[in-house]
């Protein structure tokens, strides 16, 4: 609960809609397996030297079936 807290303040503080921020802790929720392996990959791939923000869109693209699923 507490970690879900400190997520919903930390993407409410980026400008992300509310319906967006439940959206993500509902998946998050049904898959945590799946989050965790996410956030590895994009930290290894910054590791590498690759931008954050294309880490992250590299990643996401990678498991997009399974992200849709979850929504």
């Amino acid at each position: 609960m507490f970690k879900n807290y400190i997520l919903k303040k930390m993407l409410r503080a980026q400008g992300v809609p509310e319906a967006q921020i439940e959206m993500v802790l509902n998946m998050m929720e049904k898959d945590p397996e799946l989050f965790k392996k996410i956030t590895l990959e994009i930290q290894e791939k910054i590791k590498g030297g690759m931008d954050q923000t294309a880490a992250s869109m590299e990643v996401m693209k990678k498991y997009e079936a399974e992200l849709k699923k979850l929504v």
